[in-house]
């Protein structure tokens, strides 16, 4: 539970909060990123051109880099002074790599045919050649971490993967039953989200040699801003397509109880959660059930409620990044809670 003195720094820092871009964010890192998007790239590519091709479509639309982004800012803080190296670049690569494997693949089990607003692999390339490049794409992982002699960071990044497919099974299961509880929901977005952004964050701390402790910390604090980021995604899910770029109500669509609904149906009578299970039963075939669920939720505040779930984490967050000496890499934590906050796509 925040105690008052950090309730009051918090909502200070709320207060104090500007608009804020992820180039403001990256700037620290500027020939860092740079050079770990030549390591990434030296490190994913085929014998076979037409392959390639594809590769070079993946990479070249993966999105925003938020990943890679924290792991440099953890190595930088972490560092002591010293000069950025192939141990970070190798941190950040790997667990990009995770990530773009997994929304491959994702593609595939929704049958989605948009990534990041353009055609998905997916829809040029069919299912046979996404999954085979979401597996070569792990096999990437394990040959570079491999070959690298870096076992310590293939170990901790390894485990993101193992987390992420049980969080897609577990939220598989709970689509067909529909008996979501808060507990299970947290359970799902830190399997399926938020672990990666952890695991991305405290493998930036390892891979400048932090102390236990430190990597703990930094590992918590990606922990924390990954449930911020999945919860505002859900948010976001109800939002108009042509503000986010992505298809609205989608997870509705695929029978996924999200937070902002999830606080509707708390607080609901036996009778209306019924209901409620119907329309989300029908809204893969009946546009009209979307919509009724949508007015439901934001009649009776989901909504907002669920952003001060996320809330709550980014304060969570702020509160440990605060722990760090003053310097430019801090600074890009703290405007990446900004960012995370305000972001509506």
């Amino acid at each position: 539970m925040h105690s008052i003195r950090t309730l009051c720094v918090c909502e200070e820092i709320r207060a104090k909060m500007k608009s804020v871009s992820l180039e403001q964010i990256k700037k620290p890192l500027t020939e860092a990123l740079a050079a770990y998007g030549r390591f990434m790239r030296a490190a994913v590519v085929s014998d076979s051109p037409y392959f390639n091709e594809i590769l070079d479509y993946v990479f070249d639309n993966s999105g925003k880099g938020i990943r890679p982004t924290l792991t440099l800012l953890f190595a930088g803080i972490e560092s002591s002074g010293r000069s950025f190296d192939d141990r970070n670049y190798l941190a950040a690569t790997l667990v990009e790599l995770i990530h773009t494997a997994s929304l491959v693949h994702d593609d595939v089990v929704d049958d989605a045919t948009v990534r990041h607003g353009k055609p998905s692999v997916n829809k040029i390339w069919g299912k046979r050649n996404s999954i085979i490049t979401g597996d070569f794409i792990l096999a990437k992982i394990l040959e570079t971490g491999m070959q690298s002699g870096q076992y310590d960071i293939l170990t901790y990044v390894s485990h993101g993967i193992k987390s992420l497919c049980e969080g897609e099974v577990i939220q598989d299961e709970q689509s067909r039953s529909l008996e979501m509880t808060r507990e299970k929901y947290f359970e799902i977005i830190n399997k399926k989200t938020a672990v990666l952004i952890a695991i991305s964050c405290g493998v930036g701390a390892v891979s400048s040699h932090a102390s236990a402790v430190d990597a703990d910390r930094a590992y918590e604090i990606g922990r924390c801003l990954g449930m911020a980021f999945q919860i505002k995604d859900d948010i976001l899910d109800y939002a108009a397509t042509d503000q986010t770029g992505k298809p609205q109500c989608a997870d509705l669509r695929e029978h996924k109880i999200t937070l902002p609904l999830l606080t509707l149906l708390e607080e609901s009578t036996d009778d209306e959660k019924e209901l409620l299970k119907s329309l989300v039963r029908e809204s893969d075939s009946h546009e009209n059930s979307i919509n009724v669920i949508r007015s439901m939720v934001a009649r009776s505040g989901g909504l907002e409620k669920a952003e001060a779930v996320a809330n709550d984490f980014l304060d969570r967050a702020r509160t440990l990044i605060a722990e760090y000496p003053p310097s430019p890499y801090r600074t890009s934590l703290e405007q990446m809670c900004d960012y995370l906050a305000e972001r509506t796509k």
